[in-house]
């Protein structure tokens, strides 16, 4: 495929410095020269990359391999119904995928302008984003990108791609968040196991991903597995791998995690959510490196950097017994902590309009300011979800509110749920519940087990919401119940 990439302009540069990372990639399609120059010139100006293919053959294997953000396809009449079939290829493989026709006349009969009405008829009912014939105008397609294609400038304290596909992006330029990067980056080059901890939705995977990627195995794999999903049984097989016929279901060898990250990075996304028992081993495979697949007696040698996450303390969690005080030790080679978004409300214009910059081609709403009323309660509100909920609040408020400001104005359930909590940290007295000087001099297993049987009578014995509530996961609420020996009193829902 003969394929003429459009280098990065000034401009692109420019754009590049200021948003921290590759600016989107659009790929126009078609050998007419007027068409395809028009169309990068105004690319150009928006900072936006693009490439060029005049041959229409293995479209769908590029756009699987290049991380397009748009498409332009330049068609003639005579090509109408080839190019139908290829957006319906595309549409197949990327659902989500603009695509914008424009149709060059020059130098052709034109039966009757219906011809061209029934053109752009069928090219919408594909899925297309648009219909434009030539004469182009340059308005139309300016505002046309600024809705699908949103480029606003957002500060970022980390970044990194390949070519034209973002691996990825840490925005802000808080102080904490700067300071916890710029360690990360510190730490990388070494093979010192590194322990991340902060709250549910703060970015800790990505604070692994950029060691990783700043490390000398960057080339390496870079595997991650969630110890909080998966069971105690499976846990072992998952991370060591696993022997045919070593139990029921074991039809054929598999290889574990730690295999998989032969040479490069192994993430254990909340270590804490692992059994006493598991722990011993995980301590001696990471002290030798070496380990046997379940059901089998070869010893498997692996050359693995480890990265931690956790969202508690670990510490209170050694002292009750809860974790290993040896695994600690072998996994807190460097501590991180990523600072929760109420401490870094400076982050939060950034990650707005970072926000919108990812979905707001879903609502297709061309978002030109951010209402300051909406952004004060953003600055109010404690964020329990931290970032991660801050995304979901940006995509409903894409995709239910109207018009060019981003506000809370049309999602009233959305403006209330967001609303400071006076007293965040009291508890109630009313209904029979534990107040805060109640707890005054009880020792701690008393006060956890206290605020666990409030949350669940609050809840009306729902596990997953209580554990939703005090930031902790299903798992560690059960082990806990458990461990109060307390299931017929607290008369818990199934």
């Amino acid at each position: 495929m003969n394929k003429n990439v459009i280098d990065n302009l000034d401009a692109i540069h420019k754009k590049e410095q200021i948003c921290g990372g590759p600016s989107a990639n659009v790929l126009v399609i078609g050998n007419e020269k007027e068409s395809t120059r028009f169309i990068l010139e105004i690319l150009a100006r928006k900072g936006v990359s693009g490439t060029v293919v005049d041959n229409k053959r293995g479209i769908v294997d590029l756009i699987n391999e290049n991380n397009y953000a748009l498409i332009f396809n330049i068609t003639r009449i005579n090509q109408f119904e080839d190019d139908f079939r290829l957006i319906r290829e595309i549409k197949v493989n990327s659902p989500e995928m603009p695509v914008i026709m424009v149709c060059d006349t020059e130098n052709q009969q034109i039966q009757n302008q219906q011809q061209l009405l029934d053109a752009a008829v069928k090219a919408v009912n594909l899925g297309c984003g648009g219909f434009f014939v030539k004469p182009l105008d340059c308005k139309k397609i300016e505002n046309l990108l600024d809705s699908l294609l949103p480029n606003h400038r957002v500060s970022t304290a980390g970044f990194d791609h390949d070519g034209n596909q973002s691996l990825f992006t840490i925005v802000g330029k808080s102080a904490k968040l700067t300071q916890a990067v710029n360690l990360a980056k510190r730490v990388a080059p070494t093979s010192a196991p590194v322990l991340i901890g902060g709250e549910s939705g703060t970015g800790k995977e990505l604070i692994s991903y950029l060691v990783h990627r700043y490390s000398r195995r960057a080339q390496g794999p870079y595997v991650r597995v969630n110890c909080a999903a998966l069971t105690d049984s499976l846990l072992e097989s998952e991370l060591f791998g696993h022997e045919k016929g070593a139990f029921t279901g074991a039809y054929a060898q598999r290889k574990g995690r730690f295999e998989m990250a032969h040479g490069g990075t192994l993430l254990l996304d909340e270590i804490t959510e692992t059994p006493l028992k598991f722990q011993a081993k995980l301590l001696r495979v990471l002290e030798q490196q070496d380990f046997e697949r379940v059901g089998g007696n070869e010893t498997v040698r692996v050359d693995v950097r480890i990265i931690s996450t956790t969202n508690k303390d670990l510490l209170p969690e050694v002292a009750e017994g809860r974790f290993r005080q040896d695994l600690y030790y072998r996994l807190c080679g460097v501590r991180l902590v990523i600072a929760p978004l109420r401490q870094r409300c400076e982050d939060l214009p950034d990650l707005v309009w970072h926000f919108v910059n990812l979905y707001v081609r879903q609502a297709q709403r061309q978002i030109t300011e951010l209402d300051p009323a909406m952004m004060n309660i953003f600055a109010k509100y404690h964020w329990p979800g931290n970032v991660r909920q801050l995304r979901n609040v940006v995509l409903t408020s894409l995709i239910l509110g109207t018009g060019s400001k981003l506000s809370l104005a049309d999602v009233s359930w959305l403006f209330d749920e967001l609303q400071p909590r006076s007293q965040e940290n009291t508890l109630s007295v009313s209904n029979g519940q534990t107040s805060l000087s109640e707890l005054s001099g009880m020792p701690l297993e008393q006060v956890e087990r206290q605020v666990i049987l409030d949350t669940l009578d609050n809840t009306g014995g729902n596990q997953t919401k209580a554990a939703k509530i005090l930031g902790i996961s299903d798992r560690t609420l059960r082990s806990k119940i458990r461990r109060y020996n307390r299931k017929d009193e607290l008369q818990l829902a199934v």
